[in-house]
């Protein structure tokens, strides 16, 4: 065995919520040899089939919520993974179970960490993530922002705990709604790129089947000479724009619809409506 697959977190780590991203990371954690499976407990409301479906396939310990309090007020990590309508119930539940040096990781899209801390009720060390769908098959891209308490172990055992699903990239808070505009929703643009190049082929007489696998295979060649060579995205499309030839005739097109300003404006609308979502989900926890 290696040195890195013998590098385990020699800690346990609960998740308070067991759904796809929790899955998604412990799946990670688990097949790359970071956290062994008998040290992880998943938790979810009351769904007893899915607790059976998780230990099953991960043999992983599995339990309620409500049931496991003394699971959550001795576990080093407890990563926060529940729906944001459940947020507030759920950590104002947590905070007189926590000792000052227990850590709090959240997958909760739109809650600061002040608001975490206020619901808790204690000035806790909290990192709050932001990973994306594509950590589901292990080729995520997580933004970490952390609170002033948290420790350099603590900041390496997030770490740890993303880089089982892909890259992590650090960020001070206030830039985590940039972060979503690119990474956190962009898989969705790319797929809305595919989606046009697939109609394109169908309506150029390719097969639906032929037009999904040309699409598919461009794109993840695309990215991977992006990744491979090192190289900048426009030289890379400098490099096969022959003068007067058919790339430069649809990039032309492309530039006619304002192709580049739109997808910068896509990014900072969805910075801004993360930061409006954000600000309403902050409103109605406080109200609650």
């Amino acid at each position: 065995m290696s040195q890195e697959q013998q590098t385990l977190l020699q800690q346990k780590i609960t998740f308070h919520g067991a759904g796809a991203m929790a899955e998604a990371i412990v799946r990670g954690l688990i097949s790359r040899l970071v956290v062994r499976p008998q040290d992880i407990t998943m938790l979810n409301r009351s769904n007893l089939k899915r607790q059976e479906e998780l230990s099953t396939r991960y043999a992983v310990h599995t339990g309620t919520a409500s049931k496991s309090m003394d699971i959550l007020s001795s576990s080093p990590v407890i990563v926060l993974c529940m729906k944001p309508k459940d947020a507030a119930a759920a950590l104002r539940e947590l905070g007189p179970l926590l000792s000052p040096n227990q850590l709090i990781v959240s997958v909760i899209a739109g809650l600061s960490i002040r608001t975490m801390q206020s619901l808790l009720g204690r000035k806790q060390p909290i990192a709050r993530t932001m990973p994306n769908t594509s950590s589901t098959i292990g080729l995520g891209a997580t933004g970490l922002a952390f609170s002033a308490e948290i420790t350099d172990e603590q900041r390496s055992t997030v770490m740890s705990l993303f880089e089982a699903v892909g890259i992590v990239t650090i960020v001070p808070e206030d830039k985590l709604e940039v972060l979503t505009g690119i990474s956190g929703s962009g898989p969705a643009y790319v797929y809305y790129l595919m989606e046009a190049m697939i109609a394109a082929g169908i309506r150029g007489g390719l097969s639906g089947q032929q037009s999904r696998d040309l699409t598919v295979q461009t794109v993840l060649g695309a990215a991977r000479m992006v990744q491979q060579t090192g190289m900048e995205p426009m030289k890379l499309r400098s490099d096969v724009t022959s003068p007067g030839g058919a790339t430069q005739a649809a990039l032309k097109t492309l530039d006619e619809g304002d192709f580049f300003e739109n997808v910068i404006a896509a990014v900072s609308r969805c910075a801004e409506r993360s930061r409006e979502m954000g600000a309403a989900l902050e409103g109605d926890l406080k109200h609650e």
